[in-house]
């Protein structure tokens, strides 16, 4: 049996389409830019065909296990410590060796300058990592840009995991020149409240009580919200819950109504609205969206 998604363990974000448009007119964000990551772990029976390629170009990293690719008919084993980039328009297909399924980080990206990291010869080259490049500080670069978009689509975080994505695509491309990752700073006042969020969206919050949790008055945590993200407290929660809400519905099965209750909303038809509202199609279109 193929599957697109669904594998214990896995992790994905997927930028909704408004998002997407404010990055394609945004000086700095359109030169490069993610629309989705991934991390899918043992994933066997993981299987996908794009006869007419896709809208972005295709980053695949093989840790583990084995998969294989097809372009233009020929297929190509892949092996842990591969990667491979297919470029956007490109038919292609590609899945993982039941016999040992492969372990796979991957994203999709787009922008003016995205065809950097195209091989030369304009055609889809498996590359090997070599073993003195860095897997473990080039896999926690990965996380830096997945977990900066779970926890939001501020401006901030925005830039800051696709000007990563340009660090990440370069451990790549010039691993003898990949380097030592710095240490993140401590964390500030707006990212602990962010972090409340994420670790209670099942719980009723208000802004009172975000604010009450940072120990500011809500005029006072608001205006701060809104210089560090360039959004309003309450929106910004209602991104996250969406975020985590689709990411629910590409790992599991749940019920829609269930998932719309673990993210914090009791009404279903009040949280298909607002689903619709951030995402642009209902929960249910949602879950039959390919991914990866």
């Amino acid at each position: 049996m193929k599957k697109k998604e669904g594998f214990t363990g896995q992790r994905t974000v997927i930028i909704p389409q408004f998002i997407l448009n404010e990055l394609r007119n945004d000086e700095l964000g359109c030169q490069l830019y993610l629309s989705d990551i991934g991390f899918y772990p043992y994933a066997k029976s993981h299987q996908r065909s794009r006869n007419e390629g896709c809208k972005q170009n295709i980053f695949i990293y093989c840790t583990q296990g084995e998969g294989w690719l097809s372009i233009a008919g020929k297929i190509t084993p892949i092996k842990a410590n591969q990667y491979f980039i297919i470029p956007e328009g490109t038919p292609h297909d590609y899945g993982s060796n039941n016999n040992n399924p492969w372990s796979i980080y991957w994203l999709h990206y787009s922008g003016h300058l995205a065809t950097h990291f195209d091989d030369p010869s304009g055609k889809v080259k498996i590359k090997n990592i070599p073993i003195v490049a860095m897997t473990n500080d080039r896999i926690q670069l990965f996380e830096e840009i997945i977990q900066n978009l779970e926890m939001g689509y501020s401006q901030e975080n925005l830039y800051y995991a696709n000007i990563c994505l340009w660090h990440f695509l370069a451990s790549f491309k010039y691993p003898s020149q990949f380097g030592q990752i710095r240490t993140k700073p401590e964390k500030d006042l707006i990212e602990t409240s962010i972090i409340y969020m994420r670790e209670n969206l099942s719980n009723k919050l208000n802004l009172e009580t975000l604010a009450s949790h940072s120990g500011l008055s809500p005029s006072h945590y608001s205006m701060l919200f809104r210089h560090k993200t360039k959004r309003p407290p309450m929106d910004y929660l209602i991104h996250l819950r969406i975020q985590k809400a689709c990411q629910i519905l590409d790992a599991t099965k749940r019920r829609i109504n269930d998932v719309g209750n673990h993210v914090g909303y009791e009404d279903p038809y009040y949280f298909s609205r607002i689903f619709k509202k951030v995402v642009g199609i209902s929960p249910a279109q949602y879950r039959k969206e390919p991914k990866g």
